[in-house]
This record gives structure tokens, C-alpha cells and sequence, in this order.
């Protein structure tokens, strides 16, 4: 935003100030797709107005693209743009209702309730701050969460103090992003010399500890219609500023006891971290954030499975049911099988995956976005998306079910024709060594990097597929690639072996097993067929 375009600044300030305004219903801050293939920025109220003529948006990460989402959901919901029944939402969708109401809604609200650096009332952030931000602030690379590093922050992190200016379009989304999925951690902020000591304790965000599913749709307008959960009851608070809501928000004296959410326009909005941003000018007259704090946020409740539609669970150990979490071992197909079954399944009540499949005659994609930290260092955002047609429920889950079996077979086939090539390379082995030992010739690794396509094919072909028939064939063809795969993959890790008798017996022994055990007795139906 060009310097000139500031404004003056409200009274009990200084006169003749001109105060920075950015607000995100009038500035560029979304990164939308055109249906002509191009990229283009556009504010929040044209990404409504226009979100039949959009593809779709895309933030730099793919959590930065569903905080974006569930901004957008909200205003829906603050709006009143959103369905009061099943039947409702499923007009909405199959008639492209446009979200132009939303659109003018957010269009009319008062300009100083979406300025992100309102004095007293800063968007999305905690005013509460102000007094500690020039001394206990540092750089905008705290704000990201990819770039803030290790978020027990009390250690001697230089990076953040590095001062480059953020742009304040990417400074909005980063807060949005937080918002959702901050990590846990300790926050770079002294509580007993600000605002209290629990303010340095980061929840993790509501997101960031659970796979969020996404159904896309063909256009954006499709995507938030689809996801717009339907509901008579009021959409509870929109969380537009930390010191306004109905009620006091948490204190940082003591910890807090988790507040109820009182609807989707709260649950979307909910402000999991305390962020202030101090606005600065670049040298070409752009608005951008040179300075941050990042603190405790809200804290909630767990949240009822009314609030968490769209979640997949898994059974843990004790039989318990808990939301599906991203694993840095286990690659998001893997848990496919999960959310079919979600889908197939029909006694959880009503839910997203509950009316998608009312959804007759059309097909869509569901996205799984994941953040996955290793305790308090996020590693890296994960995401796939899986086809899904209402009526194909059971034969999707079918395929992923057989389809993640065989590849796990084909894995430990693998391991043991590895653990073959080392009893005979290594007859006196260290202890010590015995997994790096059996790791140079374990193919594991390659397999599942180079599986994900062939599953992915799989749940395709399933999806047109016009009887059982054909889906069996799918999996047979499917099986068939992975183990001549398998093979492919052993022989280059034997080809370290030496060239002498131990060298070819370990080869020889090593594929024998691989063979043996691709089409013995134990093997899956499937990679029975299969000879080549």
C-alpha cells in the first residue's frame, strides 16, 4: 500500500501524524487462481464477489491456503451466507449460488474494523501489546511459522532479530496461519515483564494437531459451498480483535480454563495466538511489518465432533477414536483407506463426508493438509488430495484398503530379502551395526517414494470403474507395478555387493527370497498373478 494512501490519525493522537491503514477487503492479499490458468492477487471481498469465475487460491503453503479457506468460511458464516439445512446446502451447491451477499456484507462493515493496524482495535491481533512491542518485539520472521524454527523461543534465536520488512499482504496471511496451526512451544516474550508468565506458553493451534479435509470443488465459489456447514443456530462471534467480545478473553497471570465455542464464525476465527505487527514503509512507498510479537493465544474446550466435521479418526491403542494425525513416517495416501471409511461408513451422524455423499452424479477432490513438528521444531507441511464419487464409497475404500495391504506386503518382502543379503555379506557382524548393515540393501525407501503414483492411479481407475470386476483388475495391475518395481529396487541395492562368491551368493539368496515371498502362500491375491 503506497505511503500516500495512510490516514490521518484518529483523535487523542498526536496531530498531523499520518497513521498506516491496510485492510484486506480493499487490498490485493489472496493469491487466486483465474480460470484462464494465471495467478493473480485479489481482496477478500473480490475473492467472494468473483469466486465462481476463480479456480481456486493458493497460498505459499498448503496450510497458508486453508487458513485462507476458514477466513473465508467465516465471513460466510458472520454474513449469514450459509445454508440452515441439508437440503439447503445441497441447493446451494447444485445451483452455484453466488456468495455475492457475503461479499457485500463484508463490503459494508465499518472501514476501521478492518484495519490490521488500528492503534486500539488492530485486526486479528492483540492491542494489549502495544506498550512491549519496540523492546520486546522482534523481526516478522517470528510470524511465519516456517521460518521461525525451534518455537521454544527462549533459546538464542539471531534469525528473528533480523529486521527485513515483511509485506503486509504476506504478514496477514502468516497471522492467519498462526491462527490455526501455531506450534506449541515457549514464546521469544519475557511474561513476567509484560503482561503475566503464561503468556509465553504456545498452545498448539486447533489445527495443528489433526489432518484438516478439504473438499475442493471446481471453482472457489464450489469449494466454499461445499464446505459451508449447514446450521439454524446463530454463527457465534466473528473474532475480528483481541478487546473486542462478548465476553473478557483469557488473562496472562494465571493459565486459563478453555472457553466455549458458540459457533463456525468463532470455531474459523478463533485467535490462537496473541500476534502484534508494527507497521513500516519501504523504500518504494509499500506498507509492510518490520516488527512482531507473537504470544499466547485463545485457549478452547475441546471441541465437540459438531465443530470438527470434516475430521477422519483412527482407533488408538486403548480403542479409543482420535482424530487422524500427520505422521513423518507414514505418507498421507497410506491413511486413505481412513477416509474412505469416513465416507463409507454410516452411523457417525451427520457430517461433511455424510453430505457429500447426497451429492449424486458429480465428482470432487477431498485435500488432507497436515502440519507435522517434532515436538517443538515443525518439520514440514503435508498434503494430498483423493478423488471421491458419491456412490463409489465402498469400492474406494476397498481399493485403498487392498492397495495399502499390498504395499505394506511388498515392503516387508523387501526387508526380509535385505535382512537375507546381510546374514550372508555380514557372517560376524557387530551388533552395533546391524541396522546400518541391513539398511544398505533394505529397497524400503524407494518403494514407498515411488508407490504414491501407482495408488494414486489405482483410486482413479476405481473411481470409473462400472463393477467389482474392473476394481479387482485395478488392484491386480496395481500389484503387478509395485513388484516389478520391488525387484527393480533390490537389484540396485545388491549391486554395491562385491564381485566374488559372498557377493553373488548374498545376491542370489536376496532375490530368492523376494521372489518367494512376492507369490508364495502368504502373499496378498493379488501379487499372486503376477510372474514377470
Amino acid at each position: 500500500m503506497p505511503l500516500s494512501e495512510t490516514r490521518p490519525s484518529p483523535a487523542g493522537e498526536p496531530a498531523g501524524r499520518l497513521r498506516p491503514r491496510w485492510d484486506p477487503r480493499r487490498q490485493a492479499c489472496i493469491p487466486a487462481l483465474t480460470t484462464a490458468g494465471n495467478s493473480t492477487p485479489v481482496t477478500l471481498v473480490q475473492a467472494l464477489r468473483q469466486a465462481d469465475d476463480l479456480l481456486g487460491i493458493s497460498g505459499t503453503t498448503a496450510g497458508e491456503t486453508v487458513a485462507l479457506l476458514e477466513y473465508l468460511l467465516a465471513i460466510c458464516y458472520a454474513s449469514g451466507t450459509c445454508p440452515a439445512t441439508v437440503n439447503d446446502w445441497r441447493d446451494q451447491v447444485h445451483d452455484n449460488r453466488p456468495l455475492t451477499d457475503a461479499a457485500d456484507w463484508l463490503d459494508s462493515r465499518p472501514d476501521e474494523h478492518w484495519d490490521l493496524f488500528h492503534p486500539a482495535e488492530p485486526l486479528g491481533q492483540n492491542a494489549l501489546l502495544a506498550p512491549y512491542l519496540d523492546e520486546h518485539g522482534t523481526g516478522p520472521a517470528q510470524l511465519v511459522i516456517e521460518h521461525a524454527g525451534d518455537y521454544n523461543q527462549f533459546f538464542d534465536h539471531h534469525h528473528l532479530e533480523h529486521p527485513a520488512p515483511l509485506p503486509a499482504d504476506v504478514a496477514f496471511r502468516a497471522m492467519l496461519t498462526q491462527h490455526a496451526y501455531g506450534p506449541g512451544g515457549r514464546a521469544r516474550i519475557s511474561g513476567k515483564e509484560t503482561l503475566g508468565p503464561t503468556l509465553t506458553n504456545l498452545a498448539t493451534g486447533r489445527l495443528g494437531a489433526r489432518i484438516r479435509v478439504v473438499a475442493l470443488g471446481q471453482t472457489l465459489g464450489d469449494t466454499l459451498r461445499l464446505n459451508l456447514m449447514p446450521s439454524d443456530k446463530a454463527p457465534g462471534r466473528f473474532n475480528r480483535t483481541w478487546t473486542v467480545a462478548p465476553q473478557s478473553r483469557r488473562g496472562f497471570l494465571s493459565k486459563p480454563s478453555g472457553r466455549r465455542v458458540d459457533g463456525p464464525a468463532d470455531l474459523h476465527t478463533v485467535l490462537g495466538r496473541s500476534i502484534l505487527m508494527r507497521p513500516a514503509v519501504t523504500e518504494d512507498g509499500q506498507l509492510a511489518v518490520d516488527r512482531v510479537l507473537v504470544a499466547a493465544g485463545e485457549l478452547l474446550e475441546p471441541l465437540p465432533t459438531y465443530h470438527m466435521q470434516d475430521a477422519v479418526y483412527e482407533n488408538t491403542a486403548n480403542g479409543a477414536a482420535k482424530p487422524l494425525r500427520p505422521s513423518a513416517s507414514r505418507a498421507m495416501w497410506r491413511e486413505a483407506h481412513a477416509l474412505y471409511a469416513a465416507v463409507a461408513d454410516r452411523d457417525h451422524g451427520p457430517d461433511l463426508y455424510d453430505r457429500l455423499a447426497k451429492l449424486s452424479g458429480r465428482r470432487l477432490n477431498l485435500w488432507t493438509v497436515g502440519l507435522i513438528a517434532k515436538q517443538t521444531t515443525v518439520v514440514t507441511w503435508v498434503s494430498d488430495t483423493f478423488p471421491f464419487v458419491p456412490g463409489r464409497e465402498r469400492d474406494l475404500r476397498y481399493a485403498a484398503e487392498r492397495g495399502s495391504l499390498i504395499a505394506e506386503y511388498v515392503a516387508s518382502c523387501l526387508s526380509r530379502a535385505a535382512y537375507v543379503a546381510w546374514t550372508v555379506t555380514y557372517p560376524n557382524p557387530k551388533p552395533a551395526d546391524k541396522s546400518s548393515q541391513i539398511a544398505r540393501f533394505d529397497a524400503g525407501p524407494e518403494h514407498w517414494a515411488h508407490t504414491a503414483e501407482p495408488f494414486h492411479v489405482l483410486l482413479d481407475e476405481t473411481t470409473v470403474a462400472q463393477d467389482e470386476v474392473r476394481v479387482d483388475e485395478a488392484l491386480v495391475e496395481y500389484a503387478a507395478v509395485l513388484a516389478k518395481a520391488a525387484r527393480r529396487f533390490l537389484r540396485n541395492r545388491l549391486d554395491s555387493l562385491p564381485a566374488n562368491s559372498r557377493g553373488y551368493q548374498a545376491q542370489a539368496q536376496a532375490i530368492r527370497r523376494l521372489e518367494s515371498d512376492l507369490t508364495g502362500t502368504k502373499a496378498p491375491d493379488e501379487l499372486k498373478g503376477d510372474r514377470k
